[in-house]
């Protein structure tokens, strides 16, 4: 999962795109990128690292210019290295830069067809490979200035080619800004505005919350296959590209990444977690009403609005019984089993007053690996609790996600496989309840009934692009599993070390 934005502007928008990476932090913790465009030269600082830590100020100094993109990156399948940070960057035509949320599911053919266009992908990124197919369509044109419908024609063609999940924001020298948007609408992206000194400026970018949290004001998603053309000079022009674009936002937005303030595709996140806080509490009271459940407990945070009203539902009181440490990364995109697991306990602590001879009911917003669920569980019990009953707001994941959320593979999955009552052993609870998927549909989908489908497939298998098959999942699993990033990460280091002792 990635975060991105652009902003073209009346003033410098390097410290707008700066705070609004870092309010689009939570969607990627490994590498930060921002580009801009000066006096016709592109400026550009992008490094491994935290928002904060990658930009100082001799680097925003040097972003120069009222026209730049952003970049917030945890790798998918490609590699960790700084090399693969965003934006990339490609001088033929015009000079462009490009930074990319999503996955691309058939990124070797595309860079087959790239290298076919006598072009060099230089990385193992999907997010070059798709910049080059957008500069070759571009290139077709074969002209000094281009015209939108010229625009969106490229981005047609890109839409016939390119298959997979993909929110993008590109800059073209002496045009402007391009955005765009899968024509399965399964990464977000938003489009904003405001009044700057008389003029109109316009923002791009993955979540609302990024746009409202610099002043801008929300206009509207993006919609599927939809293209965004704003051009230096201010004008915003806006077509469909896709021939039979398909509403199938990705329903883990709402689970997991996406920020509670955020409006995604006309749902409130925050709203969404609500409503699977109910459908989550029905069952729990179809299907446990003889438990003795004394307290409801979240795991912070995502799940603390379900576990809210998991309380408010089954009439039981809600407690805040662990404290998070602010200043430790996201578990789930951590690299191998083993720092995972170290960093559980120095993420959170229990407090023993909420859990000394009680029976607990622990909601999380998922269970991936069941590491962290493992460890919570017996944090609980060491805290004193007497029971100790799990439950998950979305269902059993099941099956890789190939769309840009960095799942394990299938194997890691505690869940593939494995029937509930195995898992709950395996994490070492008293009880395990999941949400239904039909009930999770219904309870994103209830402020937005014109969304008739979601992207479901690390629950049931169901790939909506239609090109994922095993072959697909080996090859993605030879990039993804914790061997394989061990092995590459191995083989970075040693390369590192080489330039060092050469440049020494």
């Amino acid at each position: 999962m990635c975060g991105i934005v652009g902003i073209v502007g009346s003033n410098p928008v390097n410290q707008s795109i700066y705070d609004a990476l870092t309010v689009l932090q939570h969607r990627g913790q490994d590498a930060a990128g921002i580009v801009t465009i000066s006096e016709g030269n592109f400026k550009q600082r992008k490094a491994n690292g935290l928002v904060k830590d990658v930009f100082e100020s001799k680097h925003m100094q040097r972003l120069k210019g009222n026209i730049g993109i952003g970049h917030v990156r945890y790798p998918t399948a490609g590699s960790s290295s700084a090399a693969e940070a965003q934006p990339f960057y490609v001088n033929f035509p015009y000079g462009m830069a490009m930074a990319h949320n999503g996955n691309l599911t058939n990124a070797p053919e595309l860079s087959d067809i790239s290298a076919n266009s006598l072009r060099h992908i230089n990385t193992t990124s999907d997010s070059e490979t798709l910049l080059n197919v957008l500069a070759t369509e571009l290139a077709h044109f074969n002209k000094a200035t281009l015209d939108p419908s010229d625009v969106f024609a490229a981005v047609a063609k890109v839409h016939q080619q390119a298959r997979g999940a993909y929110a993008v924001v590109t800059l073209v020298n002496g045009l402007g800004l391009i955005a765009f948007r899968d024509p399965n609408g399964i990464r977000p992206l938003a489009l904003g505005k405001r009044e700057e000194n008389g003029q109109t400026e316009y923002m791009v970018a993955s979540e609302s919350v990024a746009i409202e949290a610099i002043d801008f004001e929300f206009v509207r998603d993006v919609t599927p296959g939809e293209a965004v053309l704003i051009t230096e000079s201010g004008e915003l022009f806006t077509q469909q590209c896709a021939e039979n674009p398909n509403y199938c936002p990705c329903v883990f937005e709402h689970v997991y990444f996406a920020r509670p303030d955020s409006m995604i595709d006309n749902i409130s996140v925050y709203g969404a977690r609500l409503e699977m806080g109910k459908t989550l509490g029905d069952k729990i009271k179809r299907e446990w009403d003889d438990l003795d459940i004394d307290v409801v407990i979240p795991i912070p945070e995502t799940s603390c609005d379900v576990a809210l009203q998991i309380a408010l539902h089954l009439d039981l009181p809600y407690r805040q019984g662990f404290v998070k440490n602010r200043y430790i990364g996201r578990t789930f995109i951590m690299p191998g089993q083993t720092q995972r697991r170290k960093s559980v306990r120095r993420k959170l602590n229990a407090i023993g007053a909420e859990f000394k001879g009680k029976n607990v009911l622990l909601v999380d917003d998922s269970i991936v690996r069941g590491t962290t669920s493992e460890q919570i569980v017996e944090m609980a019990r060491d805290a004193g609790a007497n029971k100790v009953y799990f439950a998950s707001a979305a269902p059993e994941i099941r099956f890789p996600n190939v769309y840009g959320i960095d799942m394990p593979t299938a194997n890691e999955l505690i869940a593939h496989g494995r029937e509930v009552e195995e898992i709950c052993q395996s994490i070492g609870a008293d009880g395990l309840i999941y949400q239904d998927l039909a009930d999770l549909v219904k309870a994103v989908a209830v402020q937005n009934p014109d969304i008739k489908q979601f992207e479901t497939s690390v629950f049931n298998g169901e790939y909506v692009t239609g090109d994922v098959d095993q072959n697909y999942l080996d090859y993605l699993n030879s990039l993804r599993s914790d061997d394989a990033k061990a092995i590459r990460e191995q083989k970075e280091e040693i390369a590192n070390l080489e330039m060092h002792n050469e440049g020494a």
